[in-house]
C-alpha cells in the first residue's frame, strides 16, 4: 500500500490543476509545489502510468482520462449537480461575480468548493477563489451550510477582525441565517472580500449544496441584485428536483 506521504504528494500534484492551469511544465510545477524536479518527475511518471495524468508534450502534463471516468461516476450519483452547475454559470454571467457550489462533508464537517465559475466576471480576483476547502466559519457558503445543519461554530482562525469566533455570536447569526434563508459575510475571510450564499434543496427539503458568490466588499452595498439572482437560480434548481416550499 502507498505511504501517506506518497498519497499526499499525488494529491498535491493533482490539486495544482484547475481552470487556470490546465497544463503544467515540470519546471513550473516544481517551483509551484516546492518539490525537487527529480522527485516530482517520478511522481508525474507514476501518475501517468495510472492514467490520472497524461503527458502532452516535452515536459508538459495535463489531467488524464481516468479522472474523467471517475468524475462521470461521481456526477452520475448526484442528479442535482448538472442543473446546479448550470445555475451557477448563469449566476456568474448575470452578476459578473465569482460564483461557486459548495457542500458540507457530513463526516468531517469540512466545507468543500466543488465547482466555480468566473464567466462574465468584471472585477479583480477575490480571496480564496482557488481553494477546495473553505473556512466554514468565515465564508458565506460555510456559514449557511453550518447553520442549516444545526452545527456549532467550528474552531478556526480569526482571519480578520470581523471573523466570528465566539459561540454566542455564532448562535445569533445562525438563527438569522435560518430565518432569512441566506448567509452573508463581510470582510470575514479577507479584508475587501465579501460573500452571499443560498441553499439548493432536494425534494425532501434537505440542503444539498450552497450556491454562492464572492465579490469585492464595496459591491455588497447593492446586494439585492446578486441575492435575487442567487435565490432565483437556486429555487429553480430545487423546484426541478421536486422541492415544494410550504
Amino acid at each position: 500500500m502507498p505511504s501517506s506521504s506518497l498519497l499526499s504528494g499525488a494529491v498535491d500534484v493533482l490539486s495544482a490543476f484547475d481552470a487556470d492551469h490546465t497544463e503544467w511544465r515540470l519546471s513550473d510545477l516544481s517551483r509551484q509545489l516546492g518539490v525537487p524536479t527529480s522527485t516530482l518527475h517520478e511522481q508525474l511518471l507514476a501518475l501517468c502510468e495510472t492514467g490520472l495524468l497524461a503527458r502532452v508534450g516535452r515536459g508538459r502534463y495535463r489531467l488524464g482520462w481516468r479522472l474523467l471516468k471517475l468524475s462521470s461516476a461521481l456526477y452520475g450519483s448526484l442528479p442535482w449537480y448538472g442543473p446546479a452547475h448550470a445555475a451557477m454559470e448563469r449566476v456568474a454571467r448575470g452578476t459578473h461575480c465569482l460564483a461557486f457550489l459548495s457542500v458540507l462533508d457530513g463526516g468531517s464537517g469540512r466545507v468543500l468548493c466543488i465547482a466555480r465559475s468566473v464567466q462574465g466576471r468584471d472585477g479583480p480576483p477575490v480571496a480564496g477563489e482557488l481553494e477546495f476547502e473553505l473556512p466554514a466559519h468565515a465564508s458565506a457558503s460555510g456559514k449557511l451550510l453550518l447553520a442549516l445543519a444545526g452545527r456549532p461554530l467550528p474552531v478556526g482562525a480569526a482571519f480578520t477582525a470581523h471573523t466570528v469566533t465566539d459561540g454566542r455570536a455564532w448562535a445569533a447569526q445562525a438563527a438569522v441565517i435560518c430565518r432569512d434563508g441566506y448567509a452573508v459575510t463581510v470582510d470575514e475571510w479577507a479584508a475587501g472580500t465579501s460573500g452571499l450564499a443560498v441553499p439548493v434543496r432536494g425534494a425532501d427539503g434537505a440542503v444539498l449544496a450552497a450556491l454562492g458568490v464572492s465579490l469585492p466588499t464595496p459591491r455588497l452595498r447593492g446586494r439585492d441584485a446578486p441575492l435575487r439572482s442567487l435565490r432565483d437560480a437556486a429555487d429553480a434548481v430545487s423546484w426541478e428536483l421536486g422541492w415544494r416550499p410550504e
